[in-house]
């Protein structure tokens, strides 16, 4: 247990109270794009640049831009919808390696435990974005994939891009678990869309709305 926890018997107040906390603060946002990916990502990366890009491009059309609030991608992702004048989110994680949050953010929520943040993001997301990125980004996206597939939240548009960097995951998961095991079932893999571009990704993200109380994205 790290020191900063409490007793385990009032740790529910904790956790309750991020919850609180995060559901107050982003209530009254539209629904949002968010976009995962490594924390490591330089800014004269191709990556960055996209990410920035994809976010303006959000902004333009209405939507707030969600990240995780550190560096890398996340601070490409608040930049470009920063720099667009828009709502420019970030759920930052407490972490040893990550203590400050970027400066592109006009709205920000610090949580410690990483299940809270995952139902914030979530709650307020029309559609996903990941490009590339370490655990941590796929953690959130096979997080985000197994709750549309098991019907848990709203269907909702999961954009992978860069094709190089996810077609060898993708090519082993079709040939082993889909395939020869039968881990997942035929089509699961169609609740992602590879793209390669800002204009593809723009084009996965054409049929969502941003409108507060349209939809749930949990399933309750």
């Amino acid at each position: 247990m790290e020191k900063s926890d409490p007793p385990s018997a009032w740790r529910m107040f904790r956790i309750m109270g991020e919850f609180a906390h995060g559901f107050q603060t982003l209530s009254e946002i539209p629904k949002a794009v968010a976009i995962f990916g490594s924390a490591r990502t330089k800014p004269d990366h191709p990556y960055y640049k996209a990410a920035v890009d994809i976010a303006a491009h959000c902004v333009a059309r209405g939507f707030p831009v969600i990240t995780g609030g550190g560096p890398g991608i996340m601070q490409a992702g608040n930049k470009g919808a920063f720099e667009a004048k828009g709502t420019s989110v970030g759920l930052a994680i407490n972490l040893p390696m990550e203590q400050n949050s970027n400066p592109y953010i006009n709205i920000e929520v610090k949580f410690h435990y990483f299940f809270v943040r995952k139902v914030m993001f979530l709650k307020h997301t029309a559609g996903v974005v990941v490009m590339p990125g370490g655990f941590g980004t796929l953690d959130e996206l096979f997080e985000v994939l197994t709750l549309v597939q098991t019907h848990k939240i709203a269907p909702l548009p999961i954009v992978l891009y860069g094709r190089k960097f996810w077609t060898g995951l993708l090519e082993w998961i079709k040939a082993h678990m889909e395939d020869d095991g039968h881990y997942i079932s035929p089509g699961d893999l169609n609740l992602l869309t590879v793209v390669d571009s800002v204009d593809e990704t723009m084009a996965a993200l054409a049929h969502i709305s941003n409108e507060v109380g349209r939809h749930d994205t949990f399933v309750l």
